[in-house]
């Protein structure tokens, strides 16, 4: 081959390889830490039965850039307090990524099924619009659930309070359904990562493994709220993001965010 066509080829070569590498740098460079602040300037607290922006017995507080969901202000008595904390913008298309687990004991009168169990709600309903008594927003969730030592139990699941999603071109109107993953009994850290486009699909990852997939999320079912009622049958475009209080211990950190084009 001639001397000058290798070198076009090399050089066509490693200008690709270049712009590649690029992009990839690029998108890095894009992702967004939401602790960024190591304090909670840049977040919204609800609680069940408490105004908005009352962190009650300080639920949530943020140390060493870990979101902790503590409850040793309790004393024993959770009294079905469930919280929510939501990160202060909404958000359409993106991707989510954080490391959390499960430590210590659950509070005394904590619901059984709330034994190591938290969520990342995703599409959430603005947090002005949730009532006093309310205690799940209208989302998607991405359920967190760790392992007794014995039983099965996986995580990044889906639950859907107020919402219906579709799986394999068909409808789902049951409130929680299993992913894929493997059950995590210990206290490690497990990554975590949502795909989330708009209304079309989402996925959930965990440790890198996709464990779930759905599409087309709307508007309707079980714990529908007032704000949601009329949009009941509407896709659901876009909304908050928020991490769950329900009654046992949970720890968050690297909480990352990378925005998609539409």
């Amino acid at each position: 081959m001639h001397k000058l066509s290798k070198y076009c080829i090399g050089l066509i070569v490693f200008i690709f390889l270049y712009q590649s590498c690029d992009n990839n740098s690029s998108e890095q460079e894009n992702w967004v830490n939401l602790l960024s602040k190591n304090n909670l300037d840049d977040w919204v607290v609800k609680i069940k039965g408490h105004p908005i922006g009352y962190n009650f017995n300080s639920t949530f507080k943020v140390e060493d850039s870990i979101l902790k969901v503590d409850y040793s202000k309790y004393n024993d008595s959770f009294n079905n307090t469930f919280g929510h904390i939501y990160y202060k913008k909404p958000f359409s298309n993106y991707k989510l990524r954080l490391d959390y687990r499960f430590l210590d004991n659950q509070v005394a009168d904590g619901e059984a099924w709330a034994y190591k169990n938290s969520g990342v709600m995703i599409h959430c309903e603005d947090p002005n619009s949730i009532g006093l008594d309310q205690g799940f927003p209208v989302s998607i969730e991405v359920q967190l659930l760790g392992g007794d030592g014995i039983k099965e139990r996986p995580t990044a699941n889906l639950c859907t309070p107020g919402t219906h999603v579709e799986m394999n071109n068909q409808l789902v109107t049951d409130h929680c359904i299993n992913s894929s993953s493997e059950t995590i009994h210990d206290t490690q850290w497990v990554h975590l990562e949502i795909e989330v486009n708009n209304d079309s699909i989402i996925k959930h990852f965990i440790n890198g493994v996709k464990v779930m997939e759905y599409t087309k999320p709307i508007y309707g079912g079980e714990y529908s709220s007032e704000f949601t009622m009329a949009l009941k049958g509407q896709p659901v475009k876009s909304g908050y993001i928020s991490l769950q209080s329900e009654s046992h211990p949970v720890e968050f950190k690297n909480i990352e965010i990378l925005e998609l084009l539409n």
